[in-house]
């Protein structure tokens, strides 16, 4: 039997008394550092072996933690064994979960004798109640995100804030989803008598040197509606039967012209380089796309975890150079690695008629001609297609005076510019297929030949 006691935050008089008994009345006990206040009133009445000299031995805490259990449950193996962690053993606590796993792979009986955490003294001096919103995270893991999990609608209570360098890289994770200047609270000793809390702003957190084993950061909520979750219950509540009546007419159809519109006024924020306004154009663009999500939940379609995890996923697939293990040499070199992992899920997936599937699929055909045909050779000089060399001199200006004056003389003809060239640029699709079937004629994928054989098989198709 693993009977696995928790030590309580720190004050010995926090332990409870079953767990009291049991600890005093072991042969021995094995904690997992010393590096805690309880132990201190543990060592007169039971003899006391720590796992500490694992810390020096492994680098990583994982591999400390997996040591730990399986030596625990080694000894559980052979008899009875008392095993403590500081605080509560299934809160913030890694070898817990480790040694139930392990020992249960190998049918030896585990009791978890629940105990006082960190939490609760801290809450108390926080005066913070944890059933209004909280989230508890491990500082090491947040640490190593780019982003802070969650909601910023709801308090985060980060545990084992060890040491200045950790929280340095802390503060850079939460100064991605807060404000530099948000208030948060550092917490010394929990549960203990040396407990003290002291505010400061995010931006200054690593700027001090007094962490330790028992330090936590409380980062509240922020006081205005922050995150996706608070947008898309707003819509939610349009859209219900004591919301908007418009708002509950739309569907995907009538809300086109919108989205259309939404996504110029951006453009138009972008072009005039005005961030407060490209911010207030995002926000509307973004409810286009939480009204979308909306419907379609209502609908039965899809919900919001669909649109994120498909997306994530998708980027995660097609960036191997950044989750995986491939190399690349440049920018253009991710390009041609995208347009092949691209034809690779078309052919998983099975798509109908996919071998005429092209790298020009998916690129709206309702956009603007110019749109259209720069979208069109952006996608096409991935695959070596052969640009016009730019005119010496070159600048914005002089493009727009040149492309103005052909505009000129289309009107002067009676010409249509916008569909001249919505019909060239349409045409490269077919020069697209013709370049893929002469490659494989050839027994050759276009995707899988170097820059140098591309543009070779661009100049052999002319249009």
């Amino acid at each position: 039997m693993i009977s696995i006691v928790g030590l309580g935050p720190g004050d010995p008089e926090l332990i409870t008394r079953r767990s009291w008994r049991l600890l005093t009345n072991a042969a021995e006990v094995w904690v997992r550092t010393r590096r805690h206040p309880a132990v201190a009133a543990l060592i007169p009445r039971v003899p006391v072996q720590s796992y500490d000299y694992l810390y020096e031995r492994h680098e990583a805490f994982d591999a400390v933690y997996a040591a730990i259990a399986a030596d625990v449950v080694a000894r559980g193996a052979a008899g009875d064994v008392v095993y403590a962690t500081p605080g509560d053993p299934s809160v913030a606590e890694a070898t817990t979960h480790l040694i139930r796993e392990l020992a249960a792979s190998r049918g030896i009986a585990v009791e978890v004798h629940p105990g006082v955490s960190f939490l609760e003294p801290s809450f108390a001096a926080l005066d913070e109640d944890p059933i209004r919103g909280a989230q508890v995270v491990d500082a090491t893991a947040l640490a190593a995100a780019y982003h802070p999990p969650g909601s910023t609608r709801q308090g985060v209570m980060i545990a084992q804030l060890y040491s200045r360098l950790l929280a340095a890289d802390v503060k850079l994770t939460l100064m991605n989803a807060y404000p530099d200047d948000h208030q948060v609270t550092l917490i010394w000793s929990a549960g203990g008598d040396s407990l003290r809390t002291e505010t400061l702003p995010l931006y200054a957190l690593d700027r001090r040197e007094d962490f330790d084993d028992l330090t936590s950061l409380w980062v509240p909520p922020l006081a205005y509606p922050s995150d996706y979750n608070a947008l898309q219950d707003v819509i939610a509540h349009l859209r219900s039967p004591n919301g908007c009546p418009w708002d509950r007419e739309q569907t995907h159809e009538s809300l086109r012209p919108y989205l259309l519109e939404e996504t110029y006024e951006v453009l138009e924020a972008i072009d005039a380089d005005d961030p407060a306004k490209l911010a207030e154009e995002l926000g509307d663009l973004l409810i286009q796309v939480a009204l979308h999500v909306q419907i379609a939940t209502e609908e039965g379609e899809f919900k919001m975890d669909r649109v994120i995890g498909h997306v994530v996923e998708k980027l995660i697939r097609r960036h191997p150079h950044v989750f995986g293990d491939v190399d690349v040499a440049d920018a253009a070199e991710v390009a041609r690695n995208w347009e092949t992992i691209k034809a690779r899920e078309r052919a998983q997936a099975g798509e109908e008629d996919a071998a005429r599937k092209t790298m020009l699929d998916g690129i709206p055909r309702a956009l603007p001609a110019l749109a259209l045909a720069q979208t069109y050779l952006e996608r096409l000089a991935r695959v070596g297609y052969p640009l016009a060399t730019a005119a010496a001199g070159l600048d914005e200006d002089s493009l727009a005076r040149a492309l103005l004056t052909l505009v000129e003389q289309a009107q002067s003809a009676g010409l249509d510019a916008e569909s001249a060239l919505r019909r060239r640029a349409l045409a490269l699709r077919d020069r697209l297929r013709a370049v893929e079937r002469l490659a494989a004629e050839r027994g050759q994928k276009l995707t899988d030949l170097d820059p140098m054989q591309q543009r070779a098989l661009w100049r052999d198709v002319q249009t």
